[in-house]
């Protein structure tokens, strides 16, 4: 969403407790209910189950 545009957030899985730290450049993402649409590669590095297109995550600001 736009609350988070520009900025630089670690993003990480409550239950494996793996992070990612990402940049936002868009506006997405565009299905309601989801704060934040990850590329795939960012994904992979915090999932588990790489055939589960959602999570529950915990985001938490680096940089504005």
């Amino acid at each position: 969403s736009d609350v988070y545009k520009r900025q630089i957030l670690r993003v990480t899985n409550p239950i494996n407790g793996k992070s990612v730290v990402v940049k936002v450049n868009d506006r997405g993402p565009f299905t309601k209910g989801k704060d934040l649409d990850l590329s795939r590669k960012a994904f992979m590095q915090i999932t588990d189950n790489p055939n589960k297109g959602n999570l529950q995550v915990s985001i938490e600001v680096v940089k504005e």
